[in-house]
Formats: C-alpha cells, sequence, structure tokens
C-alpha cells in the first residue's frame, strides 16, 4: 500500500457539508503539493460531479472495486486539479451493500483494495454515505483516521454520540488503529449568535478534538460543485477557499506535530 494517510470523511447526517469538505479539503491538500486521491463511495456521486465527471466518464468506479474486484488502480480517474484524482462513485453502488452483504470479509474488501494499490499518494480521503452502513464500515476498516464535519445548528451535537460509538466500535472489532483526526465546524455565519453558541457548546464537549479552522456559511462555496469545480479553483479569494486552504495546513501541522505520517 503506498498511502501515507487515509481519512475517512464521516458523519451519518446529511447536509452536514460532508462531501463539501471532502471536495475542498482534497483540493487544497493537492494545492499544498500533496498527492491526494479522493475516493467516493457514496451512492449519490456528488463528489464525482463537483470533481466536473459527467456520468459517461465512470466507466470503472467503485463499485466495480466493491463487487467485482476490480483492481483500485484501474478506477483511478485525474482531474482538473493537479495532484488530485479520484475513484468515482456509481449510481449501482446503492445496491453493493445487498451484493456483498453475505461476502466472507464484507467489511474489508475497501481495506483490501488499498493494501493491493500499486499507486503512490500521500493522502487518500473517503467521502462516506449520510450514514452508517457497510460501505461506511468498510470506510471505517480501511482509514487510519477520521474527521467529522459538524453543522453550526441547534441539533449539532444529537447523533454525534452515536457516530462516535461506531467509531470505537470499528477501532475495537475491525481497526484498532482507527483514530479521530478532528471534528471540523462548517456552515458558521459569524452574524448569527447561535452558530456561535454552538461553535462554543462543541468546544466545550470536544475541546482540542475540534479544529480551530471553522467553514463559513458562503455561497461561492454553493456555487462551486455545479461547475464541476472545488472552491479553490473557482473563486480561490472567496471566504470559503481561504478557509478550506486553512484547514488543509491546520490539519498538516496537526499530523506533522504528531510524527503519525511515516
Amino acid at each position: 500500500m503506498n498511502f501515507s494517510r487515509i481519512i475517512a470523511i464521516v458523519n451519518q447526517k446529511g447536509g452536514v457539508g460532508k462531501t463539501t469538505t471532502s471536495i475542498n479539503l482534497a483540493a487544497a491538500l493537492a494545492l499544498q503539493g500533496k498527492r491526494v486521491l479522493l475516493i467516493d463511495i457514496d451512492p449519490q456521486g456528488n463528489a464525482s460531479t463537483g470533481l466536473g465527471l459527467s456520468r459517461s466518464q465512470r466507466e470503472q468506479t467503485i463499485y466495480h472495486v466493491m463487487t467485482e474486484g476490480l483492481p483500485i488502480d484501474d478506477a483511478i480517474q485525474a482531474t482538473d486539479v493537479p495532484n488530485l484524482s479520484i475513484v468515482p462513485s456509481h449510481v449501482d453502488l446503492s445496491a453493493a451493500e445487498m451484493e456483498i452483504g453475505s461476502v466472507d470479509g464484507r467489511t474489508i474488501i475497501l481495506r483490501e483494495a488499498l493494501k493491493a494499490s500499486q499507486t503512490k499518494f500521500d493522502y487518500v480521503l473517503i467521502d462516506c454515505p449520510p450514514s452508517l452502513n457497510l460501505l461506511t464500515i468498510n470506510a471505517l476498516a480501511a482509514a487510519r483516521s477520521v474527521i467529522v464535519p459538524l453543522q453550526c445548528e441547534f441539533f449539532a451535537l444529537e447523533g454525534l454520540s452515536q457516530l462516535l460509538k461506531t467509531v470505537e466500535m470499528a477501532k475495537g472489532s475491525i481497526n484498532p488503529a482507527l483514530a479521530i483526526d478532528g471534528v471540523m465546524l462548517t456552515m458558521y455565519d459569524r452574524r448569527n449568535r447561535l452558530s456561535s453558541q454552538v461553535a462554543d457548546d462543541v468546544r466545550k464537549h470536544l475541546g482540542r478534538a475540534v479544529f480551530k479552522t471553522m467553514i463559513p456559511r458562503n455561497v461561492r462555496i454553493a456555487e462551486a460543485p455545479s461547475f464541476g469545480q472545488p472552491v479553490m479553483v473557482y473563486d480561490p479569494n472567496c471566504s470559503g477557499a481561504r478557509a478550506y486552504m486553512n484547514l488543509a495546513k491546520e490539519m498538516l501541522h496537526k499530523h506533522r506535530n504528531r510524527k503519525q505520517i511515516h
């Protein structure tokens, strides 16, 4: 396996900025000079679309890796962002759980596929579905760490405890090395008192596990995927692009300090 670090970006709740974070953190790391692979394991395939891949460009996908044993290297595609590649999703992935549900080793298919890869990347990010299903379990089994995007809204902490329990379960049963890289706050609005209260509350509960960088509510972030671009390509000077670049720098700094990349 030629990967320094594999990170699953996971939250079982939809609409928290998970796929947006997957696309833009991957692009930001690539623009920092890291070789990055994004694996789109969400059947909705929004990360693939957000990086400009049309449906017709997805002939070999993570679905074929998971269900047919296609070597993952055969499914890797370059994107328009230098240093950033993707393994795209496919709508058939929604049926993959049933297809692999009775297969021996069904929770570690992705991990084994990555182990067999001959392609060198500094970072692999896995965009997970918004549910704690067999695809997400595969991502947790393959990953070295987890990033949890959390929206700055009233029910932000609801469901987080269940997700953390799932991470602990994965750690105990299939991946003892799994760690939580951090919780990141998304859709932060400094004009909204609730956003600040939620941010304070999350930091009080989770302390240093929360990234300092907060991703603002920003219309350019929302617009970028419809042009098939990360926000730092679509509008490099907007507040959203700067935030994701800062998040990438913070994460790289954290990893350097922990000496966790071997």
